[in-house]
């Protein structure tokens, strides 16, 4: 019998409701498991002493230290542990700093089932995630700040295939994983794999820089 390796959560949230809920969403699942449920700094501390987590689900708002500032604490104790933020604010300073922190994905708490699967296991596999409307705040944050400046466009013919280049397009126009295989007729897997390779590259270090990328090149309109 082939036993499935399970992704390892503990989720960080103060309201038991929320937390009863987002185990209800994931209980069922059967390569997720819920190791631990706190409510505060002080208790996931306590708990990390004996359980390890693949992923933290963290608020953003716990008392006594921002889930913000615990994320980069996390960092410096325990970096093998992936972040993902599950937040009812959607401002862009909340998202840029919880990127700042380390975070390595970010849903509002309005997602979906499926969605949230899916943050999860990608954020397990060391790659960032966004929700579709996160992706959207990130975007539109950056092309305000982009029409302020003028930006010489790099060439981005001799660095990327043609393949590479109608994925970043798609990327960059806020298409997830899923909905980008879906209109080329490849696997996610597949544009996983484009996604890692044009970042190695262009020598990237994230989704938003991706993004960045993207507009000073006039890959996207703006």
């Amino acid at each position: 019998m082939v036993f499935m390796e399970k992704i390892k959560i503990i989720l960080v949230e103060d309201h038991q409701i929320v937390r009863d809920g987002i185990k209800a969403l994931l209980t069922d699942i059967p390569n997720i498991e819920i190791v631990g449920e706190v409510a505060d700094h002080i208790e996931l501390y306590e708990k990390l002493t004996h359980e390890l987590p693949d992923v933290i689900i963290m608020d953003i708002s716990l008392p006594g230290m921002s889930g913000i500032e615990l994320t980069r604490q996390l960092g410096e104790t325990h970096p093998s542990i992936k972040v993902l933020m599950l937040s009812m604010y959607t401002s862009e300073d909340f998202i840029f700093n919880s990127l700042k922190s380390g975070a390595r994905g970010y849903l509002p708490k309005n997602t979906t089932r499926r969605e949230l699967v899916e943050a999860i296991e990608t954020i397990s596999r060391g790659e960032e995630f966004f929700s579709d409307s996160i992706s959207s705040i990130i975007l539109k944050s950056y092309i305000t700040k982009a029409k302020s400046t003028d930006q010489q466009a790099e060439k981005t013919e001799e660095k990327l295939t043609n393949r590479e280049i109608e994925i970043l397009k798609l990327f960059a126009s806020s298409l997830s994983n899923q909905e980008i295989a879906d209109k080329l007729f490849i696997s996610v897997r597949t544009v996983e794999s484009h996604k890692n390779h044009i970042m190695q590259k262009l020598e990237l270090k994230s989704t938003v820089d991706l993004i960045k990328f993207a507009i000073r090149n006039k890959l996207v309109e703006i």
